[in-house]
């Protein structure tokens, strides 16, 4: 199938805007390359503390520099569903090492913080930071320049961005990302929706809500709903990250315990065959980058990627914008609905064809680049399959390596639920889920795919917030009962780290609900579980930097249109200069945190260019 047009042109100009600093990074690359095997450099000294706790036989191994070295950079905790399982996940690496007379080290763990805890509350301020730290700590983990192959094991919001960002710094290195899974489906996630509404308006109890919330989220695994952490996922194995069909397997089964095994055992045989073992900044493209972007738009994935992949791009020297986002959204068709942008969640997308299935038909209609490399080999043709067990070992196809049960065939030929996942030739909407917003109060992001279209186009007065928790306050006194479209200014990178504001949601889609026209603009984040309500996300300029939504007055007429693409307060240019631009400094609440986050503020670039401290050049 020939690639669409649109995606033939987008492509074009993001490798001609990114030529200098994509070949700059990959200068730095291939000198990264022309060290073979790198701890053969290193001192007696250095060489004694990098094997001091080994056992005597990795001892033996590590001394002669023959065989390979595995690094795993590893976001375990056991207070975060999404990562308990990872627990096991470096002793089942460093056994298959040992099978294969090789060596397996963890380098180094990240910070893992959830969203879910800390939504509403003085932490989250300081999640968006999490991501350049994580960054930081992947790549001083591997500073150490002693490993010829990496697995990094994280799943949730920050944690996978960051993670690619940091390892991107060592892309002469092959690098796998091994998810964990989605646990199982709980109560369904509309019923979840509804007790939370019922609570912001005071006709449930705490304990009726605690109830639900955890019927939903109730064992190890990521959550369900198709937010930043799915989104993560998806695009870890669209972008030839993951093994095929690997993202979204539950944990603790045969099949996930086969998927991780295999991955290492395909490694080791690449490193030790030394022919097929694709490096990092070969696999992450210009062109894989934008299979990544028409993904997240297929399925109307987090919004929070319309921060994180600038960022990841330009960690490889790929520069992409808000505007090529846009551009790709017009033609790419929407083939999902997965809460929030529907009833199913991510278990029920993998039992209807899952990744296979919509790689495919992405990959046939013209919208995917096939000409990528990934880490199991050339092209997509590998991840229109899906991995299951082989009852009989000997049925294993001749892509499976090693002695592991997995074996991969073709993916369903049809849907097996067009409730959730379609074809390019029926999708639930010829356009992508996300939408860029521009106008005389800046640029913004929606996410449309959750919001019906009747509520896609909103003008109304402004209420004017500084806060979350100011909105909630007013819906409490009965100040908003009526049309209106809350602002929400500093919000952003510089003010205070961007905080998710998921508590607006039960509030507004309440009065949504009761058949008010309310919509957000906001200079902060939603992320990946933006609703039912429209919501101008990422809003740059933000305020502190002088942008328009720091002169937005109560009562102001402003409009939403999302099928235009636009963003506007209803006040002349003229009246606009004329308001004094009082700027005071927003209250960063999450107490000894602030000092850390001070020098972040300081050098953090504004949302639509990654929201980023790492510059393009880095």
């Amino acid at each position: 199938m020939m690639l669409h047009p649109r995606i033939k042109e987008v492509t074009e100009r993001v490798i001609e805007r990114s030529k200098t600093t994509r070949q700059a990074y990959l200068a730095r690359i291939q000198q990264a390359k022309k060290q073979t095997r790198v701890r053969s450099g290193l001192g007696c000294g250095n060489i004694a503390h990098v094997m001091a706790a080994c056992s005597s036989s990795d001892k033996d191994r590590l001394k002669v520099d023959e065989q390979p070295n595995l690094g795993i950079i590893n976001s375990y905790n056991d207070m975060l569903s999404a990562h308990v399982p990872y627990k096991d996940y470096p002793d089942i690496i460093k056994d298959i090492a040992q099978k294969y007379d090789s060596t397996a080290q963890v380098a180094g763990c990240v910070p893992a913080m959830c969203d879910g805890v800390t939504q509403g509350r003085d932490g989250m301020e300081l999640s968006l930071f999490s991501r350049d730290v994580i960054a930081m700590s992947t790549a001083v983990a591997l500073s150490h320049d002693v490993f010829d192959g990496v697995f990094c094991l994280g799943v949730c919001d920050k944690i996978v961005p960051g993670l690619l960002i940091g390892a991107l710094s060592f892309g002469h290195l092959p690098v796998y990302f091994l998810p964990a899974g989605p646990m199982q489906s709980g109560i369904p996630n509309k019923e979840k929706a509804r007790v939370r509404q019922k609570f912001a308006q005071g006709l449930v109890s705490r304990e009726e809500l605690l109830e639900a919330e955890s019927a939903s989220y109730h064992s190890a695994g990521t959550c369900t709903f198709y937010g930043t952490a799915n989104s993560n996922q998806m695009l870890m194995e669209i972008m030839g990250l993951h093994l095929p069909g690997s993202s979204f397997i539950n944990p603790y089964t045969e099949l996930r315990d086969g998927l991780t095994g295999n991955a290492v055992e395909q490694m080791l045989e690449q490193l030790i065959d030394g022919k097929n073992a694709n490096c990092l900044a070969d696999v992450v493209s210009e062109k894989t980058v934008i299979n990544g972007l028409i993904g997240l738009l297929a399925t109307g994935g987090s919004t929070n990627h319309a921060i994180h992949l600038v960022a990841m791009a330009g960690a490889a020297g790929v520069q992409i914008t808000w505007k090529d986002m846009a551009d790709l959204s017009e033609v790419v068709p929407l083939l999902t609905r997965i809460y929030p942008n529907g009833s199913a969640d991510v278990n029920h997308f993998q039992a209807a064809g899952g990744m296979g299935f919509l790689m495919r038909e992405l990959r046939d209609g013209g919208f995917l680049h096939s000409d990528v490399k990934t880490i199991v080999g050339e092209g997509l043709d590998a991840y229109t399959q899906e991995p299951m067990l082989a009852a009989d070992p000997s049925l294993i196809m001749t892509n499976s390596t090693g002695p592991s049960k997995v074996k991969w065939v073709p993916c369903p030929e049809n849907s097996l639920d067009e409730d959730v996942l379609r074809p390019v030739s029926n999708p639930f909407s010829p356009q992508g889920g996300l939408q860029l917003l521009t106008g005389n109060i800046g640029k913004a992001v929606i996410k449309v795919s959750a919001v019906d279209e009747k509520h896609q186009t909103v003008t109304a007065p402004a209420k004017v917030f500084s806060s979350q928790a100011a909105l909630q306050q007013a819906y409490a006194d009965g100040e908003l009962n009526q049309d209106f479209i809350a602002v929400i200014k500093e919000q952003g990178p510089k003010a205070k780290g961007m905080p998710e504001l998921h508590k607006l949601t039960p509030v507004m889609a309440t009065l949504q609900d009761q058949g008010y026209k309310v919509a957000i603009v906001t200079d902060g984040r939603m992320s990946g579980a933006s609703g039912k309500v429209p919501a101008a996300i990422h809003l740059a300029p933000e305020a502190v930097e002088g942008g328009i939504i720091a002169k937005i007055h109560e009562g102001d007429l402003v409009t939403l249109n999302a099928p235009e693409g636009e963003l506007f307060v209803h006040v002349s240019d003229e009246e606009l200069l004329a308001r004094e631009l009082q700027l005071s400094e927003p209250e960063a609440t999450f107490g000894t945190g602030r000092e850390l986050f001070t020098g972040f503020r300081n050098i953090v670039s504004s949302a639509d260019l990654g929201a980023s401290a790492f510059g393009l050049d880095q």
